[in-house]
């Protein structure tokens, strides 16, 4: 099966490289990527990374607040504390979080042969699947290393949108301004040790601007992203 998805990805890059076959515009056919999600509800998308931090204030704000979060995990992150994962996607309680790919070791896919970007995606996708009993379909490529190799082998590996983000509200260091949140814009936040004080600041901002939150993967199908 992994060498199969291998010669796929490398197949795929091949014909990229061959120039599409006369194709009329670059990345057809590949998955979009999305980085703000047209709508007219007043919504917005809180998403979360990585996942080595498990901290028990951002876990209950999420739950109580019933936050619809989408959560692009790596497998490793998950595997010494499952339990506090599988309460926030609801497995094990009442959480409303669902969990995407992040690829298994957060390289920059860019820099991977077609065997390695196979190995990290699809990879990271039947692990996931085996822990949370979902097939994750979208992507977040780590550093927002992005090209359309990177877009031929998730679609190899079953991935239907690459999501990247409008704001970041991770504290990096120092806690960065707080942005004016519109209708449809993808917040990013880390699994960090100040994630309950960044995901409060993030949900303070779309309070604000009279926006929800709202789960990122309906809103990409009505959009006609998925």
């Amino acid at each position: 099966m992994w060498r199969s998805r291998a010669l796929l990805a490398a197949l795929a890059s091949l014909s990229l490289a061959l120039g599409a076959a006369g194709s009329a515009q670059a990345g057809v056919g590949l998955p979009p990527v999305v980085s703000h999600v047209p709508t007219g509800e007043k919504v917005v998308f809180i998403t979360i990374d990585d996942g080595w931090n498990h901290d028990p204030e951002a876990a209950r704000i999420l739950l109580e607040k019933r936050v619809p979060a989408t959560l692009f995990l790596l497998p490793g992150a998950t595997s010494y504390d499952t339990a506090y994962f599988t309460a926030l996607t609801g497995k094990t309680g009442p959480g409303r979080a669902t969990v995407e790919n992040h690829t298994v070791s957060h390289p920059d896919l860019t820099t991977l042969d077609a065997a390695g970007k196979d190995a990290e995606v699809c990879g990271a996708r039947e692990q996931l699947a085996a822990t949370f009993g979902r097939e994750p379909k979208l992507l977040r490529p780590p550093y927002m290393a992005l090209n359309d190799d990177v877009r031929l082998a998730a679609k190899a590996c079953g991935v239907k949108a690459v999501v990247t983000w409008t704001h970041d509200f991770t504290t990096w260091g120092g806690t960065p301004a707080t942005p004016t949140l519109k209708a449809g814009d993808i917040v990013l936040l880390h699994f960090t040790p100040t994630l309950a004080a960044d995901l409060q600041r993030a949900l303070d901002a779309a309070k604000a601007a009279g926006l929800k939150p709202a789960p990122l993967m309906p809103h990409l199908r009505a959009a006609g992203l998925v």
